[in-house]
């Protein structure tokens, strides 16, 4: 029986059966002189309409057995012939309602209407929709609606009902919204409760546009629309940020004469509140009290968190006061939203003595409260101030999760492992599970502190059936331990990760391809990429914006441009970042001169630059020569708000130093230094090369005792730039002295300094010492480079010491050197002078092979060298050469 009472149809019939039976029983109890003949022919009428019940029943049961006997086909047809030739509409009806499988519904739908050779009724097609919305099976929708409408009839409002439920229940909002077009397309009118439904479950997703579509649709239907429902829309406008849409249904609403209520003055305060439109938000505030309507704790409460997240917090702290005076029971939630002001403000006294407050008027803070006093001082770093407050706390509120999670973040980051853990073991205690939060923030925080076993410690010894680790447990960790150069580890977690059905996301790709190329794993960064494609995860900008940082770092200049490319062609625009890496990384690669170009296109683009973006393109104009774009740059910047670093001021001071510009480049300093940026060593080194090269040695001097007052010490760098300028000036002797102040100050010389020192020397023919010099830098493990060999070879062949100079210039090449053209023209006039006149015919031989220019001088040298030695075939020779070098130079003097 329990079947039947689930069918509508044949509900009736029962309904109506033991109505008569009771009827009957009241007929009988009443019976004073009826005849017992008319009693029995109303009790035979009345078995009767029983049996034929149970017959209905029994025949639904038979139809359906036949139907789930197997798939259809003939023989089932047969059956369902031979048991009913023509199916009347409430057994069609019955079985319909109790069929689960909606194709067999169908192909007994279309069977029945065959055998009867007419339509279906109402109850029949909307007892197959309620089939397929529980089936969840729309594809013959359409079909079926249309076959309803040429019918002449619509679905029924349960039936609508039910598709429109069935969607929303699995989330299918937008297969929903297209079943009210279709019901729409055909004339139907959808049921008032669909409509209000699928715009419920449409605000929860935000999906305004399709919400004010079905708002309109059910006005043009002539539904009675509510108060409540313009609410919804404009809740859902006013958090989109849509203010003037928001706004034009507000209007709308007036207009059809509904009355505003508190609750839409509570939503417009806290929605347009929150979108940044405060002053909007105190408009509908004092809109609600010149209404007659008194402003409730969720007005006040709103208005105050509004004004405290917009940072207005005096009008929130006087709202506040305003709301308790008229309150002889203290609002919690409003003690809590101002608390969390004073928290996000940073005021611990003020947030604690309004908790002290709230509790001297007889109102229990409630552990938001405490969790807002506890974050406040976490942000102070003020530990044992929290650790005290905790304590005192549960004499009022009990802790919770949260609270712990709190502690131990702020326990963590300070260092504290042992109290963190001592909290949690608290925390256990208290009948409380460290959730995956508490996890991730010990794991994250121990990574930051470079605790790395205790991490990995923590997340080994994660009970995965209380708590299992999720994708952020797994990031945290693979990036900490790759940014510590533990990148097998954070490989093997990420393996580890794969195997625990944990999807990586663009983040931690993007954490173990840093990591890999930062490690000059570079192979291993750029296979991370391509599995990361083979497993089907997107990248995400800031991905291909490392990768393509990366890569250019790496030296593979081609590979970063193609990668610029490929964020295009990804389908992203490139940013700001995008353009400075791009850029940055070019000028260090020598292609400054292309900076230009790559700025006008980020400007094109309309990408807002921020200080990286300004730095990096001022550093690209002053490296290509452009200084004076670089300084309009400058000017730029500061007009749009963005304070110059010390990076700025270094690239253009450097700029200017370099063509010479020193005046203005000490102005520059000036500046900086008025703007109280702390200026680095880079810049003074600057100015120093820079006065140095042109013989401006007092001013260099300066620059140096002034680094040097600030508390900076020189760097090499910074004396070889000296050097090199007293070297120029021929103050030799002072350079030495400097430089014996470099070795005073633990400043280590490198090969540039030697070098620098010895040219010098050889340049005053202080070749002794020169050489004295050279034998140092060897003895500090300091390899000579060409110009170092060039200078001292030609200096020993100079003083004489044509064996020395022979024997380090054979030894240069031996060592891998490459001399260059002055080298070899150097030995050949020592070796030529020695009267070595076949050795150095034999290295004016390997230069012309070697394709490197033979100067004059050298060529007289050798050819008088040659005829002493009565060597006239190789005189010949160089003679010819002689010839030939004269009338280039004559030549190239000529045009």
């Amino acid at each position: 029986m329990k079947t039947i009472f689930r069918n509508p149809g044949i509900s009736l019939c029962i309904r109506t059966a033991c109505c008569q039976i009771f009827n009957t029983c009241k007929s009988l109890s009443s019976l004073s002189d009826g005849s017992s003949s008319e009693l029995y022919k109303k009790s035979a009428i009345f078995e009767g309409k029983i049996n034929s019940i149970e017959g209905v029943r029994k025949e639904v049961d038979d139809v359906c057995c036949i139907l789930e006997s197997g798939p259809w086909g003939s023989a089932i047809e047969n059956a369902l012939s031979s048991l009913n030739e023509k199916p009347q509409p409430g057994l069609i009806i019955g079985v319909l309602r109790k069929l689960k499988d909606v194709n067999l519904a169908i192909n007994y739908f279309r069977w029945t209407e065959k055998k009867t050779d007419q339509a279906h009724c109402p109850e029949a097609y909307n007892s197959l929709l309620i089939l397929v919305a529980r089936n969840k099976k729309f594809d013959c929708l359409e079909q079926v609606l249309e076959e309803m409408s040429m019918v002449g009839f619509g679905p029924s409002s349960n039936a609508c009902i039910e598709l429109v439920v069935s969607c929303v229940k699995s989330q299918k909002l937008r297969e929903a919204f297209d079943i009210i077009q279709m019901m729409r397309k055909f004339k139907f009118r959808p049921a008032f409760s669909a409509y209000t439904t699928l715009i419920g479950a449409l605000s929860a997703v935000f999906e305004s546009d399709l919400m004010l579509t079905l708002f309109h649709q059910m006005q043009e239907l002539g539904y009675e629309v509510s108060v409540h429902l313009f609410t919804t829309l404009i809740r859902v406008f006013a958090k989109e940020g849509r203010v003037d849409a928001a706004l034009n249904l507000l209007d709308e609403m007036r207009s059809n004469c509904f009355e505003a209520d508190v609750v839409l003055y509570n939503v417009c305060i806290d929605c347009f509140g929150k979108v940044g439109k405060v002053d909007m938000a105190w408009k509908f505030f004092h809109e609600m009290k010149a209404q007659g309507l008194v402003p409730d704790d969720v007005t006040f409460t709103s208005m105050i968190g509004v004004l405290c997240k917009s940072n207005r917090l005096q009008e929130a702290i006087e709202l506040f006061e305003l709301m308790e005076q008229d309150r002889k029971v203290p609002c919690a939630y409003a003690y809590n939203t101002m608390i969390m002001g004073y928290d996000s403000a940073g005021k611990f006294d003020e947030a604690y003595g309004l908790l002290e407050r709230q509790k001297a008027k007889g109102s229990i803070p409630s552990v938001i409260s405490y969790n807002c006093i506890l974050t406040c001082l976490g942000k102070k770093g003020k530990v044992q101030e929290a650790l005290r407050i905790f304590e005192d706390m549960k004499k009022d509120a009990v802790p919770n999760l949260p609270t712990y999670n709190i502690l131990i973040d702020m326990l963590c980051k300070d260092g504290n492992l042992e109290d963190a853990l001592r909290i949690q073991g608290t925390m256990k205690e208290a009948g409380l599970y460290p959730n995956v939060i508490t996890v991730n923030i010990m794991i994250d925080r121990l990574c930051k502190a470079q605790k790395l076993d205790e991490a990995v410690s923590i997340f080994e010894g994660m009970d995965h059936k209380v708590c299992c680790p999720n994708e952020v447990t797994f990031c945290s960790l693979i990036d900490g331990l790759g940014k510590h150069g533990r990148v097998n580890d954070a490989y093997r977690l990420y393996e580890k990760m794969l195997d625990s059905d944990k999807i990586p996301n663009a983040v931690v790709y993007t954490s173990l391809i840093r990591n890999f190329f930062k490690c000059g794993r570079k192979e291993d960064g750029h296979k991370i990429y391509k599995e990361m494609l083979r497993r089907g995860c997107a990248p995400d900008l800031m991905l291909l914006n490392t990768y393509m940082d990366c890569v250019f770092k790496a030296g593979e200049i081609e590979k970063g441009r193609a990668l610029f490319e490929e964020i295009k062609a990804q389908g992203f625009i490139p940013d700001v970042q995008s353009y400075s890496i791009l850029i940055h990384c070019l000028v260090k690669a020598g292609f400054a001169h292309e900076t230009y170009q790559l700025f006008h296109a980020m400007k094109e683009q309309g990408c807002i630059l921020d200080t990286r973006a300004y730095n990096t393109v001022i550093d690209g104009f002053c490296k290509s020569g452009k200084v004076n774009k670089a300084y309009q740059l400058l000017e730029e910047m500061k007009s749009k708000g963005h304070q110059p670093t010390v990076v700025t001021y270094g690239s253009v001071i450097d700029g200017l130093s370099k063509i010479d510009r020193l005046d203005e480049a000490y102005m520059l300093l000036e500046e900086a230094k008025s703007q109280g940026i702390e200026l680095n060593l880079v810049i003074y080194s600057s100015l120093i090369d820079g006065f140095g090269k042109v013989g401006r040695i007092d001013e260099a001097y300066l620059i140096l005792e002034e680094l040097m007052q600030k508390g900076l010490t020189p760097n090499t760098y910074t004396w070889n730039c000296l050097l090199d300028a007293l070297v120029k000036a021929e103050e030799v002797d002072e350079a030495l002295v400097c430089f014996k102040s470099m070795k005073d100050m633990n400043c280590p010389p490198n090969h540039i300094t030697y070098s620098i020192l010895i040219n010098g020397l050889c340049k005053i023919r202080k070749f002794n010492k020169a050489f004295v010099l050279w034998q140092e830098m060897e003895k500090q493990w300091l390899k000579p480079n060409t110009i170092t060999y060039t200078t001292m070879i030609s200096g020993l062949a100079k003083a004489g010491n044509v064996a020395e100079a022979h024997g380090l210039f054979e030894r240069f090449k031996a060592n891998g050197g490459i001399p260059d053209s002055a080298c070899y023209n150097a030995i050949i006039e020592g070796l030529s002078n020695a009267n070595r006149a076949t050795d150095a015919y034999k290295l004016f031989e390997e230069t012309r092979r070697k394709g490197l220019n033979i100067h004059t001088k050298t060529c007289v040298v050798l050819l008088d060298a040659l005829h002493k030695a009565e060597c006239l075939e190789q005189a010949a020779i160089v003679g010819a050469v002689l010839k030939e070098t004269a009338k280039s130079q004559h030549a190239s003097r000529y045009w």
